[in-house]
């Protein structure tokens, strides 16, 4: 920095001028024309907030107000006498010297200059100077009046914000938190001109505060500080997290809260230091951290642009910890969920090979009970037969939900009877007494062993759903429902017939059970565009609105667990497995059709556990049937894609 005077150090060079400088403010002011006196307009200068000033042609001071020491942050001891360069470095002073002998030469004055100063206590100022000649008696040149204001806190709040946008806009390319927090402790700490900026984050399970990033002039530093932990009570950061509030020290050495430990682990000396907290709602998960302010003291506009950065800082960090937390769940349910399934496959396989064996016991035995009165053993027959069918229905809904096609068993089956057919066919014959040949034994094992194919094959929807009513109004026989049906004209559908018949039957089942004696359901088909639809709506009890959320998931029944009991198909309540409507469900998306469902929960059941009576007659509520038809139920619909819409999807997949 020039240091000299107007002696040894001129601000301008030399005009050649021998005017003496006016050294007081009224000598070259303009008089007012209303005659106040220069003594009052001096006055008025002097209490202005602006800073005004005037040197001579070589940069000494003439003039200066008070408000002009608040700028250069000088006493006007200092700067009485001095010259302008003084409190200039020397790139500045000789930009001045350029800029002032400008105006010399073409008389042209300039306003708002930016030019850097270097106040009393050492920090550097930004100040925007205006100035203009000022003409002697003789209209010569003999210095130069303008006034000087501090702008250094505007060009601070604007680079801090201009900062701050650029963070923000550079967010989304870091999806990484670690190279996320990376990037904004370095801007941090270019914005404050730090040595350093550290993200501290409290681990609230082990009552410690770690260097979740560090970023230092000294890489070595900045490497040593991600391994350190300490305990969550001490230290400045301790504080910030007991109190949620900014905490800024001016010199650790006075401040109780300093804790000297940090210094020593990480290896490096912390001079002076600004925390603010990281706020998550109501809790603070940790604190950002800026040390050793390079040029001047933290302040406030410090405290203000660290805690504004420290919002988006905390953000990232929770969104980083859900999106985390997320991955791991998702992680955990994927693993269950394949354990699940190999639970449920493994078990579905190892169901079907005793109930085979149990419903050949059961032939065994009703042959062997035919000397035996009927009234002794029928009826317990006749239960132990359905509910093993029961069991034998659910093997088969599982394996379709599961698309589980084992052929183990099979396999094995098959291989034992080729390497042991003889010893087999004479075991069958000695035990039985019958002559059982070993190729009926054979095709038995595959009725039960072997899936039935399922290619898919052209149905006419509604001749389909006819004879299915017929069917169905035949199993039913024992319930007073009222079926009416409407069928129209649709184009095939390209289905396995399997398939259909699940669909189908399981529908039409599904709204007889869950309507009253007395009730009537609805199935109708009709052409929509290109697509078939089916159409069944019964007029029952009608589904809560929390099961309907989940009716399609499986397994997921209607009725209170404690009011659940299996009944015989098609009786009112008769209670399920729930695993038909997420067959259907799986059956849809395997197969390209749409099935969706809308109900309304009976208005005299308003409680989930409310039950009807099932029965129009004795329900108390609902005096006709029309009563019972208007209170609630439920709709299912399907679409089925036609059969040119299934090649035309076929040949678009193949493209693909």
């Amino acid at each position: 920095m020039a240091t000299g005077n107007s002696g040894d150090q001129r601000f301008m060079k030399n005009s050649g001028k021998t005017e003496k400088s006016p050294n007081v403010l009224g000598n070259d002011l303009p008089v007012p024309c209303d005659g106040v006196s220069s003594e009052r307009y001096q006055a008025f200068i002097e209490n202005i907030e602006e800073g005004v000033y005037e040197v001579d042609l070589h940069g000494n001071f003439l003039y200066f107000n008070n408000a002009f020491c608040k700028v250069l942050g000088y006493a006007r001891e200092a700067v009485q006498s001095q010259n302008f360069s003084k409190f200039m470095r020397p790139s500045n002073a000789k930009k001045a010297f350029e800029t002032f002998n400008g105006i010399h030469q073409t008389g042209k004055g300039f306003s708002d200059l930016m030019w850097q100063f270097t106040a009393g206590n050492g920090e550097t100022r930004t100040i925007a100077l205006s100035a203009n000649l000022i003409l002697g008696n003789d209209d010569d040149p003999v210095g130069f009046r303008g006034i000087a204001r501090d702008v250094t806190r505007e060009k601070r709040i604007k680079r801090n914000n201009e900062a701050l946008l650029r963070t923000s806009l550079a967010l989304p390319e870091y999806s990484d938190l670690d190279h996320l927090l990376s990037y904004i402790s370095g801007e941090i700490k270019d914005i404050l001109d730090a040595e350093g900026a550290l993200v501290i984050l409290l681990d609230e399970e082990r009552g410690e505060l770690y260097f979740k990033s560090a970023v230092h002039d000294d890489l070595a530093t900045e490497k040593r500080a991600k391994e350190v932990r300490y305990p969550a009570d001490k230290g400045v950061a301790g504080k910030v997290i007991r109190t949620g509030e900014p905490v800024l020290v001016k010199d650790v050495s006075l401040d109780p809260d300093y804790y000297s430990a940090v210094d020593v682990q990480v290896g490096f000396k912390t001079k002076n230091m600004l925390d603010v907290p990281l706020r998550s709602g109501d809790r603070t998960i940790g604190v950002l951290c800026v040390i050793n302010k390079k040029r001047g003291d933290f302040d406030e506009t410090d405290i203000e642009v660290l805690n504004t950065i420290s919002g988006t800082v905390a953000l990232s960090i929770e969104n980083a910890r859900f999106k985390q937390a997320l991955t791991e769940s998702y992680k955990e349910v994927t693993s269950l969920s394949r354990a699940k399934d190999k639970v449920i496959n493994h078990l579905s396989h190892e169901l079907k090979t005793p109930v085979a064996v149990l419903g050949a016991s059961l032939n065994i035995l009703r042959k062997r009970l035919g000397t035996v009165p009927e009234s002794r053993w029928v009826p317990t027959m006749k239960r132990a037969k359905r509910n093993l069918d029961r069991i034998l229905q659910l093997q088969y809904e599982v394996e379709d939900i599961m698309q589980a096609k084992h052929y183990d068993a099979h396999r094995l089956i098959s291989v034992l009877m080729t390497e042991c057919m003889d010893v087999l066919e004479s075991l069958v014959v000695e035990d039985t007494g019958e002559g059982l040949g070993i190729e009926k034994l054979r095709r038995r094992i595959d009725e039960i062993f072997l899936p039935n194919p399922d290619d898919p094959e052209n149905i006419l929807l509604d001749r389909f759903v006819e004879d299915a009513i017929r069917l169905v109004k035949v199993k039913s026989g024992h319930r007073d429902i009222e079926i009416i049906s409407h069928m129209g004209s649709v184009p095939p559908v390209l289905l396995p017939v399997g398939v259909m018949e699940k669909v189908v039957f399981g529908l039409m089942k599904n709204a007889i059970e869950n309507t009253p004696d007395g009730g009537k359901i609805e199935v109708n088909v009709q052409r929509v565009g290109e697509s078939a639809e089916l159409v069944v709506r019964d007029y029952g009890v009608g589904i809560v609105g929390d099961d309907q959320r989940r009716i399609f998931e499986g397994f997921w029944v209607t009725q209170d667990t404690m009011d659940y009991s299996s009944k015989q198909a098609f009786d009112f309540n008769a209670g399920g497995k729930g695993a038909d409507l997420l067959r259907m469900k799986i059956f849809s998306e395997r197969y390209h059709f749409k099935i969706d469902m809308i109900s309304s929960r009976c208005r005299w059941l308003s409680q989930e556990k409310m039950n009807c009576p099932g029965d129009i007659v004795t329900c108390g509520h609902c005096k006709t049937p029309a009563d019972c038809h208007h209170s609630g139920g439920s709709m299912f619909t399907v679409v089925f894609p036609s059969v040119q819409e299934d090649l035309v999807k076929e040949k678009e997949g193949s493209k693909g």
